[in-house]
């Protein structure tokens, strides 16, 4: 459980569950020596600008793919509580909003965003063009959840097929990927902390919210959670056309190597 003492003064308030500022911490300095190894390789080996990490539209981007993927998942909450699929039973501590959100919330997110959508998703395009680097890099995407403990057959295939095109598709409108890395950030620390649910096959955690999840694997996602559910499936799909079509739009999609010009 959760210390209650707080250095030696028994009035202060506990801001933080006791043992969570090491991993904070720790999360800080990684995700740090992250972003120095993606810029440092891309200043000092490809010798380009990292246009898809400007600062000036951090801030602004960011939080749009943080409501974004907070709105995604809570929409997905609302259609299964529509159905009866979903209750909300109660309330647990506040302090489950931060206990463990480093790891599967923030870390891990970040950095699949910058392999997935800032290397893989990125040089496909450069070689292959936008449709071609889409796919190939949401297959590689959900191939590598196939490792996770509770994950299934139709959650993988929904990561791949789903939320691997979901989210490159903010990177393809922008160019720039601040979009992704919030609603990737967002949309697990809702189904995990604040939902309780499975993240991608994980273990279900205990979040703000006491819940009941219960119905068809078709419509609940099983093992899998949410995210293996027609539900999600559905809203992420919609999303992702909506994007898509943003991109076309805007003339960002990147044509076949050997249909472009000269």
């Amino acid at each position: 459980m959760f210390s209650q003492d707080v250095a030696s003064d028994p009035g202060m308030p506990l801001l933080l569950p006791s043992g969570q500022l090491v991993p904070l911490v720790t999360g800080a300095f990684i995700i740090t020596n992250l972003l120095l190894v993606y810029l440092s390789y891309a200043y000092f080996v490809e010798r380009r600008s990292v246009s898809e990490l400007a600062l000036a539209p951090l801030g602004r981007e960011l939080g749009i793919g943080l409501l974004l993927g907070f709105g995604l998942f809570t929409t997905c909450v609302l259609i299964a509580m529509a159905f009866g699929l979903f209750r909300i039973e109660g309330i647990n501590s506040w302090q489950n909003l931060v206990t463990g959100v480093t790891w599967v919330t923030v870390v891990t997110p970040f950095t699949e965003e910058l392999v997935f959508r800032g290397v893989w998703f990125r040089i496909l395009e450069g070689v292959f063009g936008s449709w071609v680097a889409l796919v190939l890099s949401s297959l590689w995407f959900g191939y590598v959840h196939s490792g996770n403990s509770g994950e299934t057959f139709i959650g993988l295939a929904a990561i791949a097929i789903v939320f691997g095109p979901m989210l490159a598709a903010p990177y393809m409108v922008t160019g720039r990927l601040w979009i992704s890395i919030g609603i990737h950030i967002a949309w697990n620390y809702t189904m995990g902390k604040i939902f309780s649910g499975a993240v991608s096959g994980s273990t279900v955690s205990s979040g703000l919210f006491k819940t009941i999840f219960q119905g068809p694997e078709l419509l609940t996602g099983g093992n899998a959670g949410m995210e293996g559910s027609l539900i999600a499936i559905l809203v992420g799909v919609t999303f992702t056309v909506f994007m898509l079509i943003l991109a076309v739009r805007r003339g960002n999609i990147v044509p076949l190597s050997w249909k472009r010009g000269p």
